[in-house]
């Protein structure tokens, strides 16, 4: 047995720098809850994981996969001197049979071994300590032996694919072959998604009150990668083609315009009052950055920069002190009213610590970090990839000589992209630059040392030469309006891989507040609006971009919040008097092309990622 190589390969942890507006923004995290959730939140503070006595399952291992990646991107010293005294801790209780952890296998869901086998590759990538290497190796022969007597059952057996990613990093630097047969033996007992997405039956809604493992949207935002990676070792075309299979459906039965899916515990259909989970958002960008690596397919990208453009701060305060656990693309209040969540309870769409269940609260630090860390990947040709876009520079060994490449850009927020290479002075290498033109990007230009080049969209663009000194390129990727179908005959105004929503005012009421552990800045909060919200659009398709007017502000320190939009667009619109709230919820959106008495008012959309409160799918007006 060997693996299939693949496409790209992720850089180790460390090599990418994030600059401008993205540096800021992991900035926003380290100093909000993801930098210290240990200090106040007992299911990391007390964890059985570091000794204590509160939950020893996936909580610690989730914070800890999100903390060392963003420790590591930003060099921050005190993140990675928490990263490191609490992976210590585990490494140095790790028992004499390689079993990592709290709890005895018998009656331990093994998906937290699986869990902590990827918060292992990380800290042995960044840290370099190889204690964590001999740990992994110890617990994988701990784990091969286990699954033998207490084979995989629940949240272990339909994320099994998980522990895939350890035992890949094992094998590609022991070259053992037990590790492939683990990884055969975790296919066997797990939950075969391939097959269940050939019969699939989710195609509507999951009936509301009817949890399950296999329409639980987290397991799929994680199984999007299951048969990918999977297929390294399997080798089989079916394998290849099932990743697009599982990607394809769950886009056309659940998928909103923000990229994500819906699922409010559960998959949830094309409402866009129906919630997506935080833990799905932060879980579906890592599949897609696996997915990236493996087939090199640039559909991959744009919809990771969908997903983490729009989907992932809309979910976030602008301070990220809190956060939701369903995020809405029509979500004119939070609060506590009822909302038909498929099983989701009414906290589910505050804004705050622990809103309907910890999970998130846990995996919430993962999704800024590993984008970061998944911007550049090497080719396969021995150059380097740029796999999505912000504002970074990477370093890398090309052939003996130390090579950076720098990335200055205000994008998704703009349209141009200025690159230096960069390499010791003498020194010469020849090697490719793959750079991603988005399927959006019609008419892209690539101006170099004088000559202007067009690259077609949807792919990635192979730009070769013998680099030396500091060489400067610059990419420019137009951005066109565009509609976008949804619900009920609705439309979205995209930009590129920004989507525009209207914001209302917002009234943020702080409640919890006799409860010690919500404390400021770790509160919990309603937010209602103080604005109207139920607006139709004058937007014709044709001639879409003589509609729309679009005003750029300069990029702040905090670009996604309503304040701090650094782009905004200007529509023509009338408000629909009819279009009223049921129950929690804006009412769907009323059918039809639409006729309103109201005047026609000049309205300012702003990016999706920018909003708390808003209205993403409207109502188009006939006149």
């Amino acid at each position: 047995m060997s693996l299939q190589p693949t496409k790209y390969s992720p850089l180790p942890l460390g090599s990418i720098r994030p600059l401008g507006w993205l540096a800021r923004q992991l900035r926003i995290q380290a100093d909000g809850i993801s930098g210290h959730l240990d200090e106040f939140w007992p299911d990391v503070q007390e964890s059985a994981w570091f000794g204590g006595q509160a939950e020893g399952w996936e909580r610690a291992p989730y914070w800890l996969d999100g903390l060392i990646p963003l420790a590591y991107t930003l060099d921050d010293p005190a993140l990675k001197a928490k990263a490191q005294r609490y992976v210590g801790y585990i490494l140095d209780h790790q028992d004499e049979d390689g079993w990592l952890g709290p709890g005895v296998p018998a009656g331990y869901d093994l998906w937290a071994v699986l869990l902590i086998g990827k918060v292992l590759v990380q800290y042995h990538q960044a840290a370099g300590d190889e204690r964590a290497l001999r740990a992994l190796e110890a617990n994988l022969r701990n784990l091969d032996r286990q699954i033998d007597l207490h084979p995989l059952f629940n949240w272990g057996s339909f994320r099994w694919f998980e522990g895939l990613i350890a035992i890949y990093y094992l094998y590609e630097r022991s070259g053992e072959d037990w590790l492939l047969e683990l990884a055969v033996k975790l296919h066997a007992q797990g939950f075969h998604w391939a097959e269940f997405f050939r019969r699939w039956p989710f195609t509507r809604a999951t009936p509301q009150f009817r949890w399950n493992y296999m329409s639980h949207v987290v397991n799929n935002a994680m199984a999007v990668k299951a048969q990918g990676l999977w297929w390294r070792l399997s080798g089989a075309e079916a394998d290849y083609r099932a990743a697009y299979d599982i990607y394809e459906k769950l886009d056309r039965y659940h998928g909103m315009v923000t990229g994500m899916f819906t699922g409010d515990e559960c998959l949830a259909g094309k409402r866009p009052t129906q919630g997506s989970e935080l833990c799905a958002v932060v879980e579906y960008a890592y599949s897609l950055e696996w997915l990236i690596s493996i087939y090199g397919d640039p559909a991959f990208a744009d919809r990771l920069e969908q997903v983490i453009f729009n989907a992932l701060p809309a979910t976030f305060s602008p301070d990220m002190w809190a956060h939701q656990y369903d995020q809405q693309v029509n979500q004119v209040e939070c609060n506590l009213r009822p909302r038909p969540w498929v099983a989701n309870g009414p906290e589910s769409n505050l804004f705050g610590v622990e809103p309907n269940y910890g999970c998130c609260t846990a995996n919430l630090s993962q999704g800024w970090p590993k984008f970061a860390a998944h911007l550049w990947m090497r080719s396969a040709d021995g150059g380097l990839a740029a796999a999505a876009y912000a504002p970074s520079s990477v370093e890398v060994e090309i052939d003996g000589a130390p090579v950076r490449v720098t990335l200055e850009t205000e994008y998704p927020f703009r349209e141009e992209l200025r690159f230096s290479v960069a390499l010791p002075e003498g020194e010469t290498r020849r090697f490719p630059l793959w750079l991603r033109i988005p399927a959006w990007a019609g008419g892209a230009r690539l101006e170099i040392g004088g000559e202007a080049l067009t690259p077609s969209a949807g792919q990635f663009y192979r730009l070769e030469r013998a680099w030396q000194g500091q060489s400067r390129f610059s990419l420019r990727l137009p951005m066109r309006p565009e509609l976008a179908p949804g619900f009920n005959g609705a439309a979205a105004l995209r930009r590129g891989p920004l989507v525009f929503a209207l914001a209302p005012g917002e009234d943020w009421r702080r409640i919890n507040a006799e409860n010690p552990q919500r404390a400021l800045p770790h509160a919990d909060w309603e937010v209602y609006p103080t604005t109207p919200w139920n607006y139709a659009l004058l937007l014709n398709p044709a001639g879409l971009e003589n509609q729309v007017r679009f005003i750029e502000r300069p990029l702040g320190d905090v670009p996604f919040s309503p304040q701090g939009a650094p782009l905004e667009a200007r529509v023509m619109g009338r408000r629909l008097p009819g279009w009223g709230m049921d129950g929690g919820n804006a009412a769907d959106v009323p059918a039809g092309p639409q006729r309103s008495p109201e005047p026609l008012e000049e309205l300012r959309l702003i990016p999706y990622g920018c909003t708390n409160l808003r209205i993403t799918e409207f109502p188009l007006l006939a006149d």
